[in-house]
């Protein structure tokens, strides 16, 4: 299971890198991106199975990026990606639905949260 954590907090990634290593991910199974730009330059060099973003981040947001990722031509349109965002309000949560995300979660969240939105990829 390789994962792309992506926020430009770097407590927030060191938080999310955490729990998906009580999931049984390795240190070595998951990259870090301070923001869209870094991501997708990621992408175009390595394959993840899930993909977790926060929206707000400067140069490429999370929400421009999953629009990439769900792009005509992209090698990552079927990737499961979960947006991990302050931005909790519906009309924030229907936009990234739309834009393509697989799940939605509101910080702050607690681990257990986390667990139960990866859940489903980890089945797979």
């Amino acid at each position: 299971m390789k994962i792309l954590i992506v926020d430009d907090s770097s407590t927030m990634r060191r938080i999310i890198g955490n729990v998906v290593q009580q999931l049984g991910v390795s240190k070595n199974d998951f990259d870090e991106a301070e923001d869209g730009v870094v991501a997708w330059k990621l992408l175009q060099e390595k394959k993840y199975d899930v993909i977790l973003t926060d929206w707000n981040m400067p140069n490429m947001n999370g929400l421009e990026l999953v629009k990439k990722i769900r792009g005509e031509g992209s090698q990552h349109r079927g990737t499961p990606t979960v947006m991990i965002t302050t931005e909790g309000g519906k009309s924030e949560v229907i936009t990234a639905l739309k834009a393509g995300v697989n799940n939605y979660i509101v910080k702050p969240f607690n681990a257990q949260t986390l667990k139960e939105k990866l859940d489903p990829f980890f089945k797979n």
